[in-house]
Parts: structure tokens; sequence; C-alpha cells
């Protein structure tokens, strides 16, 4: 019941912030976001948008290499009120990447350096005359003093989060060169039986002498008066004054957890000698105490607790990273759903709302800014490094979610000097120098909470490097059966660094595997983007996490999909390590962890958002495995109508082998706890393919293949299931002659390529091929039918060996393109001549080539290919019978 009037509490907020005014006490804030100009670059046109906003929502996601990282121009007309005049005015951005500039009436006023803070800007000398214009220019360039300088994320330029007026009076509480509302607290001394709060801040009187009372009162969830502090001073007319009020004592607190996040609200008020209000602050408080053992793990409220979330980015599906902050209270509200109750906010600070989310609904947070891969070796980026690490903590320090301040991702993954070991040393030596300096500078500025340092695989350079032994914890992010061995390395591998490491808590900050919903495999494997595989990983991953008390917590790699513009692979541009896809949906993997963490009872058919399948057969039923996710004892699955029994749940799972017709097939799994059913239902379309043409049970419509491929593809779009091509038998279908396509150069995939195919959002279909194909037999029935050759050039484009496609030292590392030039043949007439993939078309372009043809006998199809020079190929073929 808390919970649910946590939420709604929730969501108020945020509609009361999207409003156009929105006023406590003396401190009014105006949403500006609405009608502002645009213009991107030197460009002439100019659009007016809404904030949040990017100019880079698309063209991270198209073809061409690269995105625009430059210049964009915002400009606004304000409209400010006569009584403003005696006030004072501020424009609030809540986060612009990544250089900002803010000229008002011509004369710049202020500047920002770091894409994923906030700042605050003074508006001095205003008209008042509604002539008064903000130009806002934001540059997203790369810059080698700004963090982050390479990273496996894109780097979205823009006004991408809400940007406000501020009215306030002369008097006030004041944080403007950290941008935090200027009011401090937190809990102190916490137990079970008593707590105390502490509130500080800071105020400016930019009036007269004054004599002035700060005043902090804690309320209940209810509003009701638990005590009050107060402390009057004399305020020295423009002069900053630091403040401490004494200690808010609670007696029998309501403790702060995921299971129940009470959140009482401190009211921080400015008084002057009348006792008006002059500045009103308020603050969520959760009263909770937790602590790290580097044996036993994580202590909430000095019970075990067991941290278990994921991590997120802060991008959506054709919105790049200006997301509203409903849809990221939706993304935390994913999480709580799921069971999780450890939110990794990575790899920079996020929009406020996730963090209110995460107080109000029970998860537990930590918080990084973004130096990640490398370091720039100047003190201009360690500054800014500095500067990024007091905004954060400044600005979110009021939030009882948040356990873990962390400052470094992989930073020795992109190793800069290797080949001159003296110069590498010192490279070494000022990460150490940078990592002591933010170490220091973050236990100064908040002693309350636990500091991290996330490293990838490379445990003995991190010892060596002397990296280890700073932060308080030490996260691992771990990819063993993904980037490199298997997924039962996993659990040895844990035991080995607590080993290597067993002063430093432990947590696993990054986990995962490629999931593309599209892509099915009856027999999955590594990087083969399987739904499949994905399940398998997890479940290993999973039960040796929850194993080992000494594994203190750990974070999903990654909520959901999010954007890579480097990246390119079976949907490029996009990391599909998320249990959500980057709209959202939820896949197999999020039902997972699911059944191992939400102890409320659950049932899902394993489908995921695959209403649609293929397969072939020789009768009218085509026999595919299907899960059901549970966390119950034992589920009935249901096909048709039919009973297929009970299966008792093992490991989260139950594995079925589901007679599937064609066309619609209704399935409903049914388990009973404790006299209760619970039950979910899918309709899955089953696209059934022959395996004998003469013994047709189905008319035969259509047939779509993929060479060289090991998996399944599913076109929802248009409705088709691609199916990975066999070997031809009389009276069938399949290739003759032909091995499947391999990448050089590389552990990471059997078969097929991870390249961008160009001209094609359906890359799968063009990513596998078949080298030296002889022919290709299809025995099908008289008639009229249309013939589509799909075909890409693989060759040519070198794989990267790296753990992820960020480096452009792979660029050197090119196969050269192999001379292929052959003929193609139907029914023994000629159809294409000369082919030559890569003179023509150039690597890894989507090539297609339509044909029709009339079948007058019982030969069926016959594709067949001459080689004029090289060996032919055929990467996928659609056979469709047009009457």
């Amino acid at each position: 019941m808390y919970q649910q009037k946590s939420i709604l509490l929730l969501i108020l907020g945020v509609l009361l912030a999207s409003n156009i005014f929105a006023q406590t006490a003396s401190r009014s804030v105006i949403n500006l976001n609405a009608n502002w100009s645009f213009q991107k670059g030197n460009a002439n046109a100019v659009a007016t948008v809404s904030i949040p906003h990017t100019w880079n929502a698309f063209d991270t996601m198209d073809d061409i290499s690269g995105y625009y990282r430059g210049i964009g121009t915002y400009k606004k007309k304000l409209t400010l009120k006569p009584e403003w005049k005696t006030k004072k005015l501020f424009l609030y951005f809540e986060g612009a990447n990544q250089e900002t500039e803010v000229y008002l009436n011509g004369k710049k006023i202020g500047s920002h350096i770091g894409g994923y803070t906030a700042f605050r800007v003074p508006l001095e000398n205003l008209k008042f005359n509604g002539t008064d214009e903000v130009l806002v220019k934001v540059d997203n360039s790369y810059n080698e003093s700004i963090a982050p300088l390479t990273a496996d994320f894109t780097f979205f330029g823009g006004m991408y989060r809400s940007v406000s007026l501020e009215v306030k009076e002369p008097v006030h509480f004041v944080d403007n060169q950290y941008a935090s509302k200027g009011v401090f607290v937190h809990a102190n001394q916490v137990t079970k039986g008593s707590a105390e709060v502490i509130v500080n801040g800071s105020l400016i009187n930019s009036f007269a002498d004054t004599e002035l009372t700060i005043l902090s009162t804690l309320t209940d969830a209810t509003g009701e008066k638990i005590n009050e502090v107060k402390f009057s001073t004399l305020a020295v007319a423009n002069k900053v004054f630091a403040f401490q009020l004494p200690k808010i004592q609670v007696s029998s607190p309501k403790l702060w957890s995921p299971e129940i996040p009470y959140l009482y609200q401190a009211t921080t008020q400015l008084l002057d000698k009348n006792g008006k209000v002059l500045d009103e602050v308020k603050t969520p408080v959760g009263l909770r105490f937790f602590s790290f053992d580097v044996d036993k793990g994580f202590f909430l409220n000095g019970s075990p607790y067991k941290l278990i979330g994921a991590s997120r980015h802060q991008d959506f599906d054709k919105m790049g990273n200006a997301v509203s902050k409903a849809l990221q209270i939706k993304d935390v509200e994913f999480l709580k759903d799921m069971g999780g109750n450890f939110l990794r906010v990575a790899h920079y600070p996020q929009d406020q709302s996730v963090l209110d989310a995460c107080d109000s609904l029970g998860i537990l947070a930590s918080v990084e800014i973004p130096i990640v891969n490398e370091i720039t070796e100047t003190e201009a980026f360690y500054n800014n490094c500095k500067t990024m690490q007091l905004e954060m903590i400044k600005q979110n320090y009021n939030h009882p979610s948040i356990i873990i301040w962390a400052y470094m991702n992989e930073v020795l993954l992109r190793m800069k000097f290797g080949n001159e070991p003296e110069r590498k040393l010192k490279y070494l030596s000022n990460i150490e120098k940078l990592a002591h300096s933010l170490e220091d500078l973050t236990r100064k500025t908040d002693p309350t909470r636990y500091t991290m340092m996330s490293n990838h695989g490379d445990v003995n350079g991190y010892i060596k490097a002397g990296l280890v032994k700073i932060p308080m914890l030490v996260g691992w992010n771990l990819y063993q059966g993904w980037y490199g061995g298997k997924s039962e390395d996993f659990g040895p591998n844990l035991d080995k660094i607590h080993q290597q490491v067993p002063d430093k808590p432990l947590l696993v900050t990054e986990f995962g595997a490629d999931v593309d919903p599209r892509i099915h495999a009856f027999t999955p494997i590594k990087f083969d983007k399987s739904l499949e595989y994905g399940i398998l990983y997890h479940q290993i991953y999973i039960k040796d996490i929850l194993k080992r008390p000494f594994v203190v917590g750990t974070a999903v790699w990654n909520l959901a999909d999010f954007g890579s513009e480097t990246r390119e692979e079976t949907m490029p541009h996009v990391n599909n390590k998320g249990l959500m896809t980057i709209d959202r949906k939820p896949k197999n993997t999020f039902y997972l962890y699911k059944a191992y963490l939400n102890p409320k009872p659950f049932i899902k058919i394993g489908n995921g958002n695959w209403n649609l399948r293929g397969g072939v057969s020789e009768s009218n039923i085509s026999t595919q495995r299907l899960q059901v996710i549970s966390n119950t004892d034992s589920v009935e699955l249901f096909v048709n109508g039919k009973t297929l029994g009970k299966k008792n749940v093992i490991d989260k799972l139950t594995n079925w082998e589901v007679p599937f017709k064609n066309g619609k097939n209704d399935i409903k799994a049914v388990s009973v706890v404790k006299g209760n059913k619970i039950e979910d239902l899918t309709n899955i379309t089953f696209n059934l393919k022959p395996e004998i043409f003469n013994n047709l049970t189905v008319p035969f419509k259509t047939i779509s293949v993929l060479l060289g491929s090991q998996r399944q593809f599913v076109d929802e779009e248009n409705q088709e299931v691609w199916l990975p091509n066999q070997i031809y038998k009389e009276g069938s279908w399949g290739s003759i002659g032909g091995e499947a396509f391999k990448p050089k150069n590389t552990s990471r995939q059997s078969y097929g390529s991870d390249k961008n195919i160009i001209g094609t959002l359906n890359d799968p279909i063009y990513q596998t091929q078949l080298i030296g194909l002889e022919a290709y037999q299809l025995d099908v029935p008289r008639g009229k039918y249309e013939i589509t050759l799909h075909f890409a050039e693989l060759a040519g484009t070198g794989a990267s060996t790296l753990p992820y496609n960020l480096d452009s030292l792979i660029a050197a590392n090119k196969e050269i393109p192999e001379q292929r030039i052959f003929d193609v043949y139907l029914n023994e007439k000629q159809i294409i001549k000369n082919l030559n993939l890569a003179a023509n078309y150039g690597a890894v372009n989507a090539v297609q080539k339509k044909f029709e043809c009339i079948v007058a006998d019982d030969k069926g199809i016959r594709l067949m290919f001459k080689s004029i020079k090289g060996k032919p190929v055929l990467n996928a073929l659609q056979v469709k019978r047009i009457n």
C-alpha cells in the first residue's frame, strides 16, 4: 500500500515539474521547455523545438559512419513579470551536452563544461520589456579535456534535459557554483531505535544586513510533524553564509528499505525577523544504515542484503537522450517490477527523476562520472573531472537511495603507449594520481557513502596499476562466455578475484550478452545474438552470483538496449545487452530475472516478443521448443486447448516440445500457488514450410532462407520468418555445395559477419552467406514464382578483435577484398552476368536481384552459380508463389 502511494506521489511530482509554473514559498520555478528556435551548425534552416531536444536522434542510427558533433544554437525570448524586478532570476539547465555558453541580449553571461550535470546562470541587467532574449550554444564536439573521451555509448548533443527560470527573493539558499538547491540533508547515527537528521547549507543576502532564522521541520509520510530545529543569525549584505542546524532527533524511526521505502520530509525555510518565508527547500529523507563486508556482503539496517539489479543508459528509441521524465521513471518501475533492488546509474549522472523514483520505489543506487576507457594527462582534464564529481555529489546528495559514488569505468581498457614501457608507466601513474584525488575529494565531500571504481577483466593490470587499493569498493565488469572464454568460467573467476583482492568488497558491475529479439537458435552458440543463448548465459551468471555471499552486489549490463553509434553487428548502432529493447519491450532475460528476484508468484510464456515463428515439417505440424519462465513449483501448458501435461520448474524454467500448427496457435501456461491459479496467455502465429513439396498438407506460398546461418530471423514488419539453410535432398529444398562464411582474426563468432550492412534494417539477412555455392534447388510444384536473391560482399572488412567495436586502430587490419565474378542461371537461363559485388556495389552493401519464372514440369526451381573468377556467394533467397 505504501509503495502504491509513493508511486502516485512521484507521478504527481513529475506532473508538477512539467507544468509551466511551479512555486514554493517565495521561490518560483517556470518551465521554459516550449518554443525554442534551433539552428544546427552554420545551417540557414531554423526550426522550432521543445526541450528536451537533441540533434542526434536519427543521424546516429543511419548507415553513414559518424554523426554530427558540433554546435547547436537555441534562442528564446523571455516573458518576464514586472514584479520580478526586485527578485533574483536564474536560468537552470538540468543537462546540455557537453560544452555550453549562455548569452543574454547578445552578452555572454555564463558557461558550463560537462554533459551530464546541471548548472545555473544568473540573469542580470534584464529589460523587462518583452525583448530579453536568451541564446544558448551547445557543443558536443570531441574535447580532450572533457570526459568521456571514448565509450561504448553515443554522445548525443543538445539541450536534452529541461530548462527553467528560477525566481527567488534577494535572500535565498544558494549554491550557484555546483547548482544544488543550497540545502543538504542526511541521516546520521541511524539505528532501529533512534536517528538524527542533519541539515546544512548556504544562503546569500543580496540586500541590507538583516536578521534571519533558518527553520527545518521534519514530517512523516502523512505530513505529521516529528520535530523541528532553528537557528538565528545576522546575515551581512552581499555575503554567502554557510550554516549547520542543530540535529533533528527522531525516536523509533521508520527505516527506509526496498521493501518499505518510507520517506520523511525535511522542509527548510529561510525566515525574516517578522517570520515571513523568504525561501523554502523540501527534501525527502530516508532513514537507513548500511555497510559492506568483504566476505559476508552488503548489510542494510543490520540485515544481510544482496544487491541485484541493472545498469541504465538514458536514451530511448527515436529520441536519443532527449527523454521525458515520465519515461525515465518508467525504467525504474520496470526494474522494481523485475524484483531488482539496485540501480547502477551509468556511466554518468542522469535526470533527477530517476533518483526521485529510486527514493520513492525503494531502489538502492550508485552514481558515477564518465571517466571511461582512458584519460587525458592535463590539468584541464583533471580539474574538469573534479568539478564533475563535486557537481554530481552536491546535486544528488539528498537522495537516500544513493549508497555509492563512483568515478572511473574500465579506465585501462584503451591503454596508451603500449610500445613505450617508460611512457606507459607514467600514464598509469597519472591515472592513479587522478583516482587518488577523486577518492579524497569524494570522501571529504560526503563521508556518509562508499566509493567505487569499476574495472574490466584485466585484474592483474588493475592490481599492478595500484587502482584496486584506492576505492572502498571494487566493481568488476566480467564477460566470460561473451567477449572471451566460457560462461562456466564466470564462477571460478569470481573466486579467483576474491582471492587476489581479499581486502575489498566485490561487486559485479557489468555482465551481459547481446540479445537481438529477432534472432532465435535451437542450438545457440556464443555471439549468435539469439534469445536462447542469452537465457543460457544469464542462467549461469545469476546462479553463480546468488551462491557467493562475498559478491556484495551486481548490475546486469544493461536494463535496456541503448545507442552506441560505433557498433555494427545485427542491429547497427545499438548495444543489445539490455534486458529490454531500446523501446522498452521486455525480453525473456528480463522475465528470467523477475522469476529469480520478485517473490510474487509469476508465470510467463517465454516467447518474449516472438509472436511469430516458423519451421519445416513433412506434416501439418512442426514441433519446436518453447520455454515457460516461472517462480512457481510446477507449470501446466495448454496448446490450442489441449494440455501437454505438467512439469516441475527447474531453475525458473520449464521446456516444452510444442506441436505448432500452421497459422494461429493459442498457448496458455497455468500454475497453482496456495490454491490460487495464475496464468499467462499468448498467441503465436506459425509459418509452416514444407519439408517435402510433393507431400504438401499446407499450400505452399513462400519460403525465406538464410544461407550459411544456424539461426532464425523474424521480420515482424513483413510477417516473415527466415529459416536457416539446409543441404538439398530430393523432393525438398536446399543448397548444393559451398561452405559458410567465417570471419577471420576473431574469436567472437564462428560464422557470419558482424558488420553493418548498408541499405537495410534487416542486417541478419545479409550477414551470413555460402561461399563456393554450386547450385540451389527447390522442388516446388508447378506454377509461377518470384525469386529474390540477396547478396552482400562480406570479404574486405576485418572483424574487430577487441571487446568493443571502438578502436580506430582496427581499420588498418583489413582483409584484401576477394575478387569474385560469377554468373547465375535460373532453370538453365542466364539471369545475372559477370556479377562482381565488390566492384559494382562495394563491401557490405545489400543487393537484391528479383526474377520471375514459370515451373511447367516436375524439375522445380534450380539456380546455378558459375564462377568466372573466385568463388560465387549467396547470402539469402526468397521464393514466393505468385498466383
